[in-house]
């Protein structure tokens, strides 16, 4: 089997990291490799970036990618995405093709609002994974657009999770992550966010 290229993902927490681990080898070309790096939150993610990102450029061999996922929690979008994109430039990275059509090296993603938007795009992974939720929920004017839940989507996903019997005492992302992303489908996920970060893996991998 021909090589492929290598993925190293920056993540805020470890709860991520366990939903990807589903999640990657379901979107990723079979021949690629990855690794997930989990902080400690999101703080603790925009702190270390610019300086692991010039780690990575003083040795970045020419078939790695660096993917940088974050939620955005409810701040600017697009100012949070320029921030990601000045700590990749800053570092001498690329961000797009360059001229001679070398590949891109950073891949910067946002989950909108936060990583548990994704579960609600697939609602069927989130019926299987806890039996009691109602597999009509995506129907529901509250979960249409799974981007645009109110009031906090970690938040939301705990309160239909307690109502169908399970995590009573509070959402534990961790095992939430694991067990929903268990059965997640990347082709038939309805949030945007995942969409554009399930293609940008694609296209910085050469399978799209």
């Amino acid at each position: 089997m021909e090589i492929g290229v290598h993925v190293e993902v920056l993540v805020e927490e470890p709860s991520t990291e366990a939903a990807l681990s589903f999640l990657l080898p379901r979107i990723l070309p079979t021949n690629t490799t990855w690794l997930v790096h989990p902080h400690r939150g999101k703080k603790d993610l925009l702190a270390k970036l610019p300086s692991r990102l010039r780690g990575y450029s003083r040795f970045l061999p020419p078939d790695w990618r660096l993917v940088v996922l974050i939620d955005e929690d409810r701040q600017d979008c697009r100012a949070l995405k320029r921030r990601l994109n000045r700590a990749a430039r800053d570092a001498g990275l690329r961000l797009a093709l360059g001229s001679g059509g070398e590949p891109i090296q950073v891949l910067n993603r946002i989950a909108i609002e936060e990583l548990e938007a994704w579960f609600f795009g697939d609602v069927e992974a989130v019926c299987t994974a806890y039996p009691g939720v109602p597999a009509t929920l995506a129907n529901r004017a509250p979960y249409r657009d799974p981007d645009a839940v109110a009031g906090g989507t970690w938040e939301a996903l705990g309160r239909v999770l307690k109502q169908a019997g399970h995590h009573g005492s509070g959402l534990r992302k961790g095992e939430a992550a694991r067990a929903i992303a268990e059965h997640m489908d990347p082709a038939r996920n309805r949030s945007r966010s995942f969409g554009h970060f399930r293609d940008g893996l694609l296209r910085v991998t050469g399978a799209a």
